[in-house]
């Protein structure tokens, strides 16, 4: 049929809307960049130093330069091979101006231009013409220096020769669209995040990244050492067990694997995976490739040796991996990621090449380096008895039904809806303050559970020890999910948990333990968007019969310049008790005026790092970091 009946009306071909060129990116943004807020306002930058890295991967490119402007534009400078600026035989126009004005065009389709590559396949350079307000690209190639111009994806100069040049390279010069996203401001800590990894994924490769809105603000990173030097970077503030820094680099049938790994003392697992330089954060074929090899290999060693007696149990994945920080980076000419954001690797060959080459490199390691092999079995043994006396620890508590999800714990004053995308659950501190919230909150979608006094620190404990602990079982407990093997998110009792604490030393510190055992052992509730953090005000002001309610130093002069600086009052807020439950619940619980903070886990290296620091045993990197950091506090209650 040519029209087809559709809820009682005629659809014809009339109705169906045709986007040509790149007006698909710029009406449907988030399915090229992820969304419109400063995650894929910072992705537009990666989409174009991806190009640059493809040129560092090929061999041409060694060094790359990244500007922040005054007027938050981004220029990318590299000394590539520069983009062709031939006349393309498809299109009829320049190759400069084909590849940033139509999706899926690029070198990295044809794999004699680029035999590895990362970015969007071609999709990357266009996509951010399309997003940004203005683009200027500069060419250096032929011993000429050409450029052009656009403004939102639309050419509005020719591809015209300004000058000559002696190398080559180019230089991508863009403005985001403020009609597209929701800020245009640059974090240069985000971008300095991003950048230091991807200059330790390409050793050799120097990446310098300037902010002009700020005086002297400068990076550069250059990694000789590549993943070797990123281990060390990730162990800087942890004590290693041993300390040579494994490494190996091989290829075998066109995929390369590289390697690194060391192991600490502490009981967390650190394991970084990259394909093609992208950040594969949800694992896939090669960590699992790893992790097999890991295993298999440190069992073998093992029962050679005798140091695992006959009769023993294997060394499980867990036990092999505590304290284990490694980064493997595999490169291959077919990538097949799966999902949008390319968080997963789906090779199914690739598990089998990374095995093959870790046991074989692992296997020959530990027979030359016998006094290291010893410490790594003698820290996975201790694992394995830590986690056997932790499951013995959770059938022992499950049979006093203290983990058992339908006893429920005494202190939890739980909500009435079951509705996930409503119910959530309050952790507060001291019986003062949970007292104003059970009365202050809406009991049919808020639970409120009180704790007393800070949390056990789960930096320097395993599992075993941390269930030994009433407040940790009491939030396991109430949470539903259980913990270790035994986690499972589709128990999950609430949809947000929240963290509600003072607002002097004390709350930052119970903050932090509650964040530190959310990190190491809830993980998955970080990455799904369940943690959230409150945010009590910090002062009241009262003039005349009006109340206003402040959250930083900054409002407060705000408001008062705003209600002029006479004849008021100021109360400045030490704990949440000192709140009656009305002031509570309109301040920091309603859903309607508060403000909560979501927790996330995008810089997974970043926030290993602080918890090391913050929470870990060694004390002169904590007391930098707070020298550090000390300016960016103010009003701090000692």
């Amino acid at each position: 049929m040519a029209n087809e009946i559709n809820n009682g009306r005629h659809y014809t071909a009339d109705e169906i809307q045709v986007l040509t060129g790149l007006e698909p990116v710029r009406k449907r943004p988030g399915m090229y960049i992820g969304s419109t807020g400063p995650k894929g306002l910072h992705h537009l930058v990666y989409e174009v130093v991806d190009n640059s890295i493809d040129e560092a991967l090929a061999g041409i490119c060694d060094t790359i330069i990244v500007k922040i402007h005054e007027d938050n534009s981004v220029s990318v400078e590299d000394n590539g091979s520069g983009i062709p600026v031939e006349t393309h035989p498809q299109t009829g126009k320049s190759t400069v101006e084909t590849v940033l004005t139509i999706l899926h065009a690029g070198g990295k389709f044809n794999n004699s231009a680029y035999k590895v590559s990362g970015g969007l396949h071609g999709v990357g350079i266009s996509v951010v013409n399309a997003l940004s307000e203005w683009l200027e690209v500069k060419v250096r190639r032929n011993n000429k220096e050409y450029m052009q111009k656009f403004e939102r994806g639309n050419a509005k100069s020719s591809l015209e020769v300004i000058g000559n040049s002696n190398g080559t390279g180019t230089t991508i010069h863009f403005k985001p669209d403020a009609q597209i996203f929701d800020t245009t401001n640059f974090e240069f800590e985000t971008l300095e995040y991003r950048f230091r990894e991807m200059a330790f994924l390409n050793k050799g490769v120097k990446i310098i990244l300037e902010d002009k809105r700020v005086e002297d603000k400068k990076r550069e990173f250059y990694y000789e050492g590549g993943i070797k030097s990123f281990v060390e970077y990730i162990n800087r503030n942890k004590t290693p067990i041993h300390k040579d820094i494994l490494y190996f680099e091989a290829e075998k049938d066109g995929t390369t694997v590289e390697l690194s790994l060391q192991y600490t003392d502490s009981y967390s697992e650190n394991v970084f995976t990259f394909a093609n330089n992208i950040n594969t954060i949800e694992g896939g074929s090669h960590l699992s490739g790893l992790r097999t090899a890991l295993t298999r290999v440190m069992n073998d060693y093992g029962r050679k040796y005798n140091h695992i007696k006959e009769k023993e149990d294997n060394l499980s994945g867990e036990d092999v991996r505590e304290g284990i920080s490694a980064v493997l980076s595999v490169k291959l000419p077919e990538p097949q990621f799966e999902g949008q954001t390319k968080a997963k690797l789906g090779n199914s060959e690739t598990r089998g090449i990374v095995e093959t080459l870790t046991y074989e490199y692992l296997n020959n390691y530990l027979e030359e380096n016998p006094r290291i092999g010893k410490t790594i079995i003698e820290k996975s043994i201790s694992s394995q008895r830590a986690r056997e006396a932790a499951r013995k620890a959770r059938e022992l508590t499950r049979r006093k039904s203290v983990l058992d999800n339908t006893t429920l714990p005494g202190k939890l004053a739980d909500c009435q809806s079951n509705d996930l995308d409503i119910t959530e659950v309050y952790i507060v501190e001291g019986d003062s303050a949970g007292g104003s919230a059970k009365q202050g909150r809406d009991r049919v979608f808020q639970a409120i559970l009180p704790i007393r006094g800070k949390i056990l620190n789960v930096e320097k404990a395993r599992l075993d020890k941390i269930l030994g602990s009433d407040e940790i079982k009491t939030l396991i407990t109430a949470f539903g999910t259980g913990i270790g093997p035994e986690f499972d998110i589709d128990k999950l009792r609430y949809g947000k948990i929240i963290i509600m604490t003072d607002a002097d030393v004390d709350g930052a510190h119970i903050r932090t333990l509650l964040l530190t055992f959310f990190y190491r052992y809830l993980r998955e509730l970080l990455d799904n968007g369940n943690i959230y953090i409150a945010q009590p005000p910090l002062y009241k002001i009262a003039k005349g019969r009006k109340e206003y309610y402040v959250y930083s130093d900054e409002e407060l002069d705000e408001k008062l310049n705003e209600i002029g600086r006479t004849n008021y009052n100021i109360q400045r807020y030490k704990g949440l008790g000192e709140m009656n439950p009305e002031q509570l619940w309109e301040t920091t619980m309603d859903p309607e005026t508060r403000t909560l903070l979501k927790v996330s886990t995008e810089d997974a290296l970043e926030a290993d790092a602080i918890f090391t620091t913050l929470m870990g045993d060694k004390v002169e990197p904590r007391r930098e970091f707070i020298e550090e950091n000390s300016k960016y506090v103010k009003n701090l209650d000692i």
